[in-house]
């Protein structure tokens, strides 16, 4: 329902009620700018479009904490996300009302990123963040379009992922801590996460079929003990065939350091979960006396058991499967440089199929 009255200073009152059932009004020196007023509202209400036009004065560090606390995310991802917030956007833009954000405001906030020195992938997360903050705002009805449009930022480098070299590898198990020594076969042998490897239970592991079942991870909440937890996504969950090599280590594990009261294989000196920060402080150690690129991280173990099944002729659908991708194109996005390339063989399977034709005419019998 909508009215148009007069007041007594001369100003004309366009009122209506909103879909929640609200009275909103609002004041004209002309007739009828408030006329055209409420035709646009009440256009905009049968439509669909309409926005309360007191949601867009929520500024964006209120929305954005609005919109952090109904998220699912894990432990891991909702501290990234709050510290990415809290160091490098809401010192820009967090005091700003929603509704007067302009694509020019993210375009400074990338600028001001850049000019920080900060890598293009650090530039793309913050505004695939800020993009997605906004987007839920668009959905919420709070501002009709988001201004994350068109920004420009610098291109994100292809990284092409070098395999550590097995040699390394094998001697990087035999220096590091022997508690630890199953735990990089493991990793190397199966392409197991970090935390799902850690996560392991002795009730997952079977030995005679020669195979792990990865259906959940060791996670860390702040200010907790390390806990199991779900996996990164719902196709991580898998079972994954184990190497000989690696069955040999896991027995010879299991019979010097028996699992832990929670079945966990992999522990510390007093029966605890094993502890990251111990697992990483012995792999810079065991790199280092190994040989292995100072660079060298633990997830490269995942990346060099990848390279193992490409190299073996492996299709992009099995690599996908062992490793948990949700989908084969995340495989090839992240290997697509070490599948073999494919000239001869096109050469050759072309070849085959003509080798029964007869001979074209030459040129001279033409």
């Amino acid at each position: 329902m909508a009215s148009l009255t007069r007041r007594p200073d001369g100003r004309w009152r366009a009122r209506y009620r909103d879909p929640d059932g609200r009275e909103r009004a609002r004041h004209f020196d002309r007739k009828a700018d408030a006329e055209l007023w409420l035709a646009t509202v009440k256009a905009d209400i049968v439509r669909g479009t309409y926005l309360d036009p007191e949601a867009g004065r929520t500024t964006f560090e209120q929305f954005a904490a609005r919109w952090r606390g109904q998220q699912p995310h894990r432990p891991g991802t909702a501290r990234l996300y709050e510290r990415t917030l809290r160091l490098h956007v809401i010192p820009a833009i967090g005091s700003r009302q929603l509704g007067t954000l302009r694509r020019s405001d993210i375009q400074g906030l990338v600028a001001s990123l850049v000019a920080g020195g900060y890598k293009p992938k650090t530039v793309e997360n913050v505004l695939r963040l800020v993009r997605a903050i906004l987007n839920a705002a668009v959905d919420d009805g709070m501002i009709a379009s988001s201004p994350c449009r068109k920004i420009v930022r610098p291109s994100v480098e292809d990284r092409h992922i070098v395999p550590l070299p097995l040699d390394g590898v094998r001697r990087a198990a035999e220096v590091i801590s022997p508690r630890m020594r199953a735990l990089v076969l493991l990793s190397a042998g199966t392409g197991l996460r970090q935390g799902e490897a850690l996560g392991l239970t002795v009730d997952r592991v079977n030995l005679l079929r020669r195979e792990v079942t990865v259906d959940r991870q060791l996670v860390k909440n702040v200010g907790q003990p390390p806990a199991l937890g779900p996996l990164k996504t719902a196709s991580s969950r898998r079972v994954v065939p184990l190497p000989g090599f690696v069955v040999a280590a896991l027995k010879t594990h299991l019979s010097t350091y028996p699992a832990n009261h929670n079945g966990l294989v992999f522990t510390g000196g007093n029966g605890e979960p094993l502890a990251r920060a111990w697992l990483h402080r012995a792999w810079r150690t065991a790199i280092t006396e190994s040989g292995l690129p100072h660079d060298a991280t633990w997830h490269l173990l995942r990346h060099t058991y990848a390279s193992i099944l490409i190299d073996g002729g492996e299709s992009v659908t099995v690599v996908a499967r062992r490793l948990g991708h949700a989908n084969p194109s995340e495989t090839l996005r992240t290997y697509s440089h070490l599948w073999p390339d494919s000239d001869d063989r096109t050469r050759q399977v072309v070849e085959a199929a003509f080798s029964d034709c007869p001979a074209l005419p030459s040129a001279e019998a033409r």
